[in-house]
């Protein structure tokens, strides 16, 4: 495993970064830029990545105990809760490919040697929490509605959801309850994985400037959101295998998505 070295780990005050206003502009410029740079190696990322949809796999059989369909939605949905972290790696690759140095794929196992991985291993944990509180607010979303007479199968499911008043409420609770879990994610982790990865510091720093860089750019970090959670969704329909795509393209555009936000 390669050693870790970044010299800006050395500058200190991680938490009084400055935070820029952007435009919506340049949350598109960043995904334009995360899509070239996946494309500049893009069998590497796949191969890094493939690790995710394997998760995503065991998760969902693990969550639902085999009976899987009902909670494939909240699942598929869910995985944009745990991207930050799925990306780590992407991050260092970026910030090597920014610096002129090596940008190999296996510099983004680096990571593991990062002088600030207690930190990053902290938020990581905090997200798990979040996702498996999401999955259990789904669970028990579902059940209010669908418990006393689940639909049997998938497409009568489906057929349920979209027909039916229960289905109809189903539909609000779960994507309201979805959207605040999502909002918390996004204004405490967007900039903080890029940030220790590039600048070290502890775990709540990171967190406190990431809670800024939202607050200053509500609009714009919300529509980078609403693109993640997206693409997230779309490439978990197919048994999670479009997460191999979506994870590093999302991850190369967040980290420049945090150069543009952080000074």
């Amino acid at each position: 495993m390669p050693v870790y070295s970044n010299p800006a780990l050395a500058q200190p005050n991680v938490s009084e970064r400055a935070i820029r206003a952007i435009s919506t502009a340049d949350v598109f410029d960043a995904l334009g830029r995360g899509v070239s740079d996946f494309w500049r190696h893009p069998s590497h990322y796949l191969f890094l990545a493939l690790i995710y949809p394997a998760v995503g796999i065991v998760l969902a059989v693990w969550s639902a105990g085999g009976a899987t369909f009902p909670l494939l939605y909240p699942l598929a949905t869910g995985f944009a809760l745990i991207g930050p972290l799925a990306a780590i790696g992407l991050y260092e690759l970026s910030r090597r490919r920014e610096q002129g140095e090596d940008d190999s794929p296996r510099h983004a196992f680096g990571v593991l040697k990062h002088p600030a991985i207690g930190s990053i291993v902290l938020l990581g944990a905090m997200l798990a929490v979040i996702f498996a509180l999401w999955i259990a607010a789904a669970g028990a979303i579902y059940s209010a509605h669908f418990g006393m007479n689940p639909p049997e199968t998938l497409m009568a499911l489906i057929t349920e959801t979209f027909t039916t008043t229960r289905g109809w409420s189903l539909l609000f609770w779960g994507n309201l309850v979805g959207l605040a879990f999502a909002f918390v994610v996004l204004a405490t982790t967007a900039i903080a994985f890029p940030l220790l990865v590039d600048r070290g510091g502890s775990a709540g720093e990171a967190v406190a400037v990431s809670v800024r860089a939202f607050a200053t750019n509500p609009v714009q970090m919300t529509v980078f959101g609403l693109v993640v959670a997206v693409m997230v969704f779309v490439a978990s329909l197919p048994l999670f295998v479009g997460l191999a795509l979506a994870l590093p393209m999302l991850g190369h555009a967040t980290w420049h998505l945090y150069r543009k936000l952080v000074v």
